[in-house]
């Protein structure tokens, strides 16, 4: 079952991973996706010369640019309208106010800091459009937050895969993208540990 992602990457190839790059990136449906475990996972794939370093990470990298942009549009189009929609299985307000709570703790480098928390970094560009940011200024911080993330996290998966010895790639690989997962996902759980203390006290 652990090589599960791994298959689906070799199945999905280039654009399959670049696709879901660029919804989890901007698309109201996409905050489910596995964004940071999926670039791990790629350039894991791409150190068994499965796939092209270069080409895997130079796509994902203008996906994920191109996702927050859809993002950011969708958020200075539809605003308010968002805030009146029903909650349905793809989409929940609470995820919309969760980012604007981000927002307001980190100030637009939150454009940058979102990209390495699941759900804020799809709603991120989304609650941008919505207050109407300067498209320029958000346009800058976008591509940073998606060079540092699309660069950093596949190339940490590459690295890996070439130094590990491979007869230990698969005690390795598990272990590695839970832990991803587990640190993407500890600012999330922080936040709630701390909301329950507050509704608490």
């Amino acid at each position: 079952m652990h090589f599960d992602l791994l298959q689906l990457i070799k199945s999905l190839g280039y654009f399959g991973i670049w696709g879901i790059i660029f919804a989890e990136s901007g698309l109201l449906f996409g905050f489910f996706l596995p964004g940071d475990s999926l670039l791990f996972t790629a350039g894991f794939v791409a150190s068994q010369h499965l796939l092209n370093i270069w080409i895997l990470i130079v796509g994902a990298f203008i996906c994920a640019v191109l996702g927050d942009t859809v993002g950011y549009i969708t958020g200075n189009k539809l605003g308010k309208k968002l805030f009146q929609k029903e909650d349905s299985l793809f989409f929940h307000k609470k995820h919309i106010i969760k980012t604007q709570n981000f927002y307001q703790k980190h100030g637009i480098k939150t454009i940058v800091f979102a990209r390495f928390v699941p759900i804020v970094r799809t709603f991120a560009p989304i609650v941008a459009g919505i207050g109407s940011m300067n498209y320029r200024q958000f346009f800058s911080y976008n591509l940073i937050g998606g060079f540092f993330w699309t660069f950093g996290i596949t190339f940490l998966g590459f690295f890996l895969g070439r130094y590990l010895p491979a007869e230990q790639l698969d005690k390795y690989l598990l272990p590695i993208i839970g832990l991803i997962i587990v640190i993407s996902l500890l600012p999330s759980i922080l936040h709630l540990i701390k909301e329950n203390r507050v509704k608490k006290g």
